[in-house]
């Protein structure tokens, strides 16, 4: 059983592992090509992960980065593909914005107010297509790329300054929240400040785990994206099932911008950041759906998002790191597809030599009963 355990540890380490080598390879031989040098851009990343103010501003974005994966991951694990993460967390910020620039509630009723409108937002927008889904049979995919182009329109339309807008210069803000709706950060001196809401990231990992992992909902959660036929053999409505994965997606999607709303911007602005929900599905990839393996593929995001900078005022294209994240993509999936292939021959492998020892233990048990005749024990072992 030991030895299972590990091999099975090793099998997902593997794929992560591959696929990053693979994408370093890949992306100095891109320098090579263009005539730079494969190996400073590296360095001079790993150089800033060394800074205090780099490591806060890496974490601060991890955060709102494991956030929308956990949402991707939800419904990877239903056998789900909510490309729509991206549209519902904007959504769910500038319509919580709006509300913390509106009420001014006590700070112990304001932040609970803030954050269940950015749930409830996210869950109703992403609820939309599972309704569409499994009332029509509308593709998830298609649905939701519609609602990211129908949430940003809506977002241009509260922006304008005879609905919610506030013109500030030529930037759009939905103005500036109340103060009993922020949350203070964790001081960290002249590094700044780490996003208060930090905590509810790792809380809503924890809170991920127990529900897939220990829970009935999880587990008809999981058995319905490995076959709903399956599922509904044994008792479980399919579509419920898909309903409530989508409300459940959607609901942590809409978190995902409040760490930077709550603890830096206190207001939704054309500055605020756009695609984190797109890159909350290679995040959730490198990560195999796993809370810890996504905090560290969110991690690896962040510290290229915020490494590359530097790299314009050494002659290199801070793109690099751009490049290096759609090649780990493309190399997870062909790294992950070996790694099942190379475990189910392992695991071929190690059931064959099981049976042929049982069925030796098995001859040599009839040998003794019939004592030690070879005759006897070489037809028992024909007959087998």
């Amino acid at each position: 059983m030991k030895k299972f355990d590990r091999e099975r540890v090793l099998l997902a380490v593997a794929g992560p592992v591959i696929a990053l080598a693979v994408a370093f390879v890949l992306s100095a031989i891109v320098l090579i090509a263009s005539g730079k040098n494969p190996i400073e851009p590296f360095v001079l990343m790993f150089e800033q992960a060394g800074f205090s103010d780099v490591q806060v501003r890496i974490v601060n974005q991890a955060s709102m980065y494991y956030i929308a994966a956990l949402a991707v991951a939800i419904g990877f694990r239903m056998n789900l593909f909510n490309i729509g993460v991206d549209g519902q967390y904007q959504l769910a910020a500038m319509v919580a914005a709006i509300v913390g620039a509106h009420a001014d509630l006590p700070a112990v009723l304001q932040i609970p107010l803030l954050l269940l409108t950015a749930v409830f937002t996210g869950a109703f927008w992403a609820g939309i297509a599972g309704v569409l889904k499994v009332t029509r049979g509308v593709s998830e995919v298609v649905a939701t790329i519609m609602l990211n182009a129908i949430a940003t329109s809506l977002i241009v339309y509260m922006w304008r300054p005879d609905v919610f807008g506030v013109k500030i210069g030529n930037n759009s803000t939905t103005g500036e929240m109340h103060e009993s709706g922020w949350i203070p950060g964790i001081d960290m001196g002249a590094a700044g400040e780490i996003h208060g809401l930090l905590i509810l990231a790792a809380l809503l990992g924890i809170g991920y785990w127990i529900v897939l992992n220990r829970t009935r909902f999880g587990f008809d959660l999981r058995a319905s994206g490995a076959s709903e036929s399956a599922a509904a053999a044994s008792g479980v409505d399919p579509k419920r099932m898909v309903l409530s994965a989508m409300l459940l997606s959607g609901a942590v999607a809409g978190l995902a911008g409040l760490p930077m709303l709550l603890g830096d911007t206190h207001t939704y602005s054309l500055n605020f950041p756009k695609g984190v929900g797109f890159l909350g599905i290679g995040i959730a990839l490198l990560g195999r759906n796993s809370p810890v393996g996504i905090a560290f593929a969110a991690l690896l995001w962040a510290w290229l998002d915020k490494a590359s900078p530097e790299l314009d005022f050494h002659g290199f294209d801070k793109e690099i790191a751009v490049i290096m994240q759609g090649l780990i993509v493309l190399s997870v999936v062909v790294a992950y597809e070996a790694v099942r292939e190379w475990g189910l021959r392992r695991q071929q492998r190690r059931v064959g030599a099981e049976l042929a020892a049982g069925l030796a233990l098995g001859a040599a048990g009839h040998g003794d009963a019939d004592g030690g005749n070879p005759d006897n024990t070489q037809k028992e072992v024909a007959a087998r």
